[in-house]
């Protein structure tokens, strides 16, 4: 009996436990790095707001002045203007003046706050593989700089792609590197400094529904105002109507000198949309407005109402740049700007000659790739086709999130 029990307390006896290292004090505690997000170490002259969110220019005094012209103006309008036009004509004025002041002021800030198609720049392999290329296409070897141009053909049009010694890339066609953002902006029309930002292809429509909205808002307080003026006059002559309402006087003076540039520059716009060109390209003059001439432009769908709606109604790309990301240990940084002289390296040299059977292995989403000549280099796996003619049936690949590094043709 006594035997049991002392065999059965001899299996359930207990082994020592060490707690020499368990102590608090004693655990060794390795330190986290807090992760830094990419925005942070943006390379573009930029301003980011709301932890990446929202992204601007450096220059943003003149964005401020055209906020607060809008909304002095507007509030004037409104505090001394409408209760007496509320009551004397409709109510329907200041509601109608309501719903424009909403509008404008949503399409400026998204306009101002949003990624104009900003193209990310190549990373030292990337860039010194693209030179490579290049070099051995030409059938030369040695230390010189990569040609400034290639020559693709869209729709018929010889269109060149300029090398940015910056960004390290081939701009795809109409795109162009803004000098006060230092960015390359893919279909780049201007950079302004009245909302803050570059407009490019991500925030174009919205500039043109900012400027188009404006100039109605100005037209409509301009209106009023005079009409406000005119119904104190009648009562108590011009100069008691212009005494009793001081406000309306300065409101009158804001629009008169802001309508007429307002006005123009919606009706430029307008112009440029109907014949789908960039304020980049009609100032340089790179298209004719006829098809039979040499320049004619390729980008044109031919009719007024297709361009309309491609500009404005076709969906809206993806951002390129991953701003919100965060920096991997072993992420690859980006070539520093040179002067086009670069010492080759060892480079990713099998990635370009797997484009053409990544986009058939890959590339399933596509509706169509056509003859389209050329495709970017694409980065951990992930693919960006460049549509060159911007017909609205193409799409981008389906799974292929977009990060684009540089533009190359495909050689033979």
């Amino acid at each position: 009996m006594h035997l049991g029990v002392s065999e059965s307390m001899r299996e359930c006896e207990y082994s020592q436990i060490s707690t020499r290292n368990s102590t608090p004090m004693e655990t060794p505690y390795k330190k986290k790095t807090p992760k830094r997000r990419k925005w942070e170490s943006f390379p573009g002259r930029n301003k980011f707001y709301c932890n990446g969110r929202l992204m601007m220019a450096k220059q943003t005094g003149v964005f401020y002045l055209t906020l607060v012209l809008i909304i002095v103006t507007c509030g004037l309008f409104f505090t001394f203007d409408c209760p007496f036009l509320a009551l004397e004509l409709t109510p329907v004025i200041p509601v109608i003046g309501g719903v424009l002041f909403m509008f404008v002021l949503g399409t400026l800030l998204r306009t101002s706050f949003s990624d104009p198609g900003v193209l990310p720049r190549a990373t030292p392999d990337e860039a010194a593989d693209l030179e490579r290329q290049i070099d051995v296409a030409n059938g030369s070897t040695g230390y010189r700089p990569p040609p400034r141009t290639k020559e693709v053909v869209i729709n018929g049009q010889t269109v060149k792609l300029k090398y940015c010694f910056t960004c390290k890339i081939f701009r795809p066609p109409r795109a162009s590197h803004c000098s006060l953002c230092d960015n390359c902006v893919e279909r780049f029309d201007h950079h302004c400094p009245w909302v803050g930002n570059c407009v490019g292809r991500r925030n174009y429509r919205f500039f043109y529904m900012f400027i188009l909205s404006l100039s109605f808002l100005t037209i409509f307080i301009f209106s009023f105002v005079i009409t406000h003026i005119i119904l104190r006059s009648h009562r108590s002559g011009f100069l008691k109507a212009l005494k009793d309402s001081p406000a309306s006087v300065l409101e009158v003076v804001v629009c008169f000198f802001s309508v007429w540039s307002i006005v123009g520059l919606s009706g430029f716009h307008t112009y440029l949309i109907s014949s789908n060109q960039t304020t980049n390209e009609d100032i340089k003059g790179s298209w004719s407005s006829k098809r039979g001439k040499d320049n004619y432009n390729p980008y044109s769908h031919g009719n007024i109402f297709t361009n309309c709606c491609a500009a404005l109604c076709g969906p809206l790309p993806p951002s390129l740049i991953d701003r919100r990301g965060f920096i991997q240990s072993g992420m690859p940084q980006l070539a520093p700007p040179t002067n086009g002289i670069t010492m080759y390296g060892a480079t990713q040299s099998q990635q370009s000659h797997m484009v053409l059977s990544h986009v058939r292995t890959t590339c399933n989403g596509l509706k169509t790739i056509g003859t389209f000549p050329y495709v970017s280099t694409f980065r951990n796996n992930c693919l960006l086709l460049f549509l060159a003619d911007e017909q609205p049936e193409w799409s981008y690949c389906a799974g292929c999130w977009p990060f684009i590094c540089s533009l190359i043709q495909l050689f033979p």
